[in-house]
Order: C-alpha cells, then structure tokens, then sequence
C-alpha cells in the first residue's frame, strides 16, 4: 500500500518517514521534490494549481498544506485549492477509496475567554485566514465524506524555537493575566497522523491535536528562563477588568483511541528541543 503525502514540509515529512518505518512506500507532494529525503519519493507539483497523479494502490493520503503567507488569498490557494486538487486525484486515480487525513488548525475556534474547548464546540472562526481553514474543511467533507480531520495548535519541535529565542534574547513577555495557550511536539503530531492513518477502526470526523496540559503563558515562559538560567520578565499590565484569554483545549478523543504522547507536556516538549540544539537546563 502506497501512502501518499500532499504537501510534505517539516511535519508532512516527519509523518512520511514514520510511514515508510512501518514498510510503507511513501509519496510525497511539493514544489520542491528533491528536498525530500531517499524513504519518501517525491512529485514535484504546486497542489494549488495542479492536480497531481497518485498511485493506484494508494491507501493512505495525508494532507499538511502551509501557505506561503498569512492572508486570505494565500491560505485560499494553499488550503481551499489543494483541497479540491488532491480530491480530484483521488477520484482519478485511486482504485480504492484511501483512507484521508487533513492538517487543520484550532484556530477555527474563536474561543478566547479561557474556557475548555473540544470537537462538540462549534467552529466559529473569527479572523479571515481561519475563515479560509473552516472552509477548506468543509470542502474536503463535501468531497470525501469520510475524511478525519486533525486540528492543530501550536507546533513547536526541532527548528522550530520561536518562544526559547525570545526568552533567551530577553524579549519575550507575560501578561499580568492568566492567558491560555495550547501546544504539540512537531512528534507527536506527526505520530497522531500516523496512528489515526493506521489504527484498526476508521476515525472519526474531526480531532483535537494538542498535548495533556493546557497552560498559562506565564508557566511556559518561567520555566523556559529557569531552563535558560535567564530573568525571568516582569508581567505587562493589562486593561483594568481583563479576564483570563485564550482556550483550553480537550484531547480526549484523541486519546481516547489509544493515542499515547511522547511529548505530555511542554516541560518533557522543550527539555528535547534544547536538548537537540546543546542547551542546558535542570
């Protein structure tokens, strides 16, 4: 069985190698093919703009499309387009209809009060780029009905160390109210897509990707400047009556099917990362 990767960057290619660890030949999906390592075959095709060619025997398709911008008009091309492109290719080519998993972000939620959000919450998306991911889901459904879609937040990982950059320069800050993030390793995201890919029962519709512990900022932000052996910043002041912000978000559908995090929490998260890159920390 040939599992096929439409839009094999840094996560699309991290699931691929993971595919073709199990024994399956892997596809990948980009503009710029030869990026790809020797596990992944790669296709050189701008899925925005042209419908590729898959496998007959292709049983597994992964969609992680990024854009290259964030405006509408990007995420549209990147998203909406690709969407309808792959589908197309599925109804070209595939002798049997494979099983699609599509890379969505909890940014459809516009949830930002501080309270808990799961797959029940409706999505109401709240800015125009996460208007544009709501309908790319929307799309896909309408088109393959029984695709799983997998919504993202916050991905950090290897080469991707934006908040221990910050903490380390001395530019990062905190707000002086509780302001709720949510995360997942690059790893466990690309395992959860794998493991849904690949798990005996055909997933449901839609899943929450973040890992066990939704936090506060500061949280995050302290114990990275005690890993960092760094100031810890003084809190910004906020508008008198702030509440909390932010969401927190519920995986318990993921793990409930049987889904187990390498990554539980951003602690064992960053520890890895600064691990990777020579940092120390306790």
């Amino acid at each position: 069985m040939t599992v096929v990767i439409a839009g094999c960057g840094d996560l699309g290619t991290e699931a691929g190698l993971r595919f073709a660890s199990l024994g399956h030949r892997v596809v990948g999906l980009r503009r710029s093919a030869e990026k790809l390592p020797s596990a992944i075959e790669g296709q050189a095709v701008n899925l925005s703009e042209e419908v590729p060619t898959l496998p007959a025997d292709t049983g597994i398709v992964v969609i992680a499309m990024s854009p290259d911008a964030r405006t509408a008009e990007a995420y549209q091309a990147a998203y909406v387009e690709s969407v309808r492109n792959v589908a197309a290719a599925i109804s070209n080519n595939c002798a049997m209809p494979p099983r699609v998993l599509y890379v969505s972000s909890t940014a459809v939620y516009s949830v930002d009060d501080g309270s808990w959000v799961d797959e029940t919450t409706p999505a109401e998306p709240s800015t125009p780029t996460a208007t544009v991911l709501l309908e790319a889901e929307e799309t896909l459904l309408r088109l393959i009905p029984n695709a799983a879609v997998l919504r993202l937040s916050g991905i950090y990982g290897p080469g991707r160390t934006r908040e221990i950059d910050r903490v380390r320069q001395g530019v990062a800050s905190i707000p002086s109210t509780p302001e709720f993030t949510n995360r997942i390793h690059r790893d466990d995201a690309a395992a959860a897509l794998v493991h849904l890919a690949t798990m005996q029962e055909w997933p449901e519709t839609v899943y929450i990707g973040v890992d066990n512990l939704p936090v506060d900022r500061r949280e995050v932000v302290e114990f990275l400047a005690s890993s960092l052996g760094v100031a810890v910043p003084e809190a910004a002041d906020s508008s008198p009556g702030q509440e909390a912000r932010g969401k927190r978000l519920r995986n318990s559908r993921l793990r409930g099917t049987g889904f187990e995090f390498s990554y539980p929490t951003f602690r064992e998260g960053y520890a890895a990362v600064m691990d990777g890159v020579g940092i120390r920390h306790p």
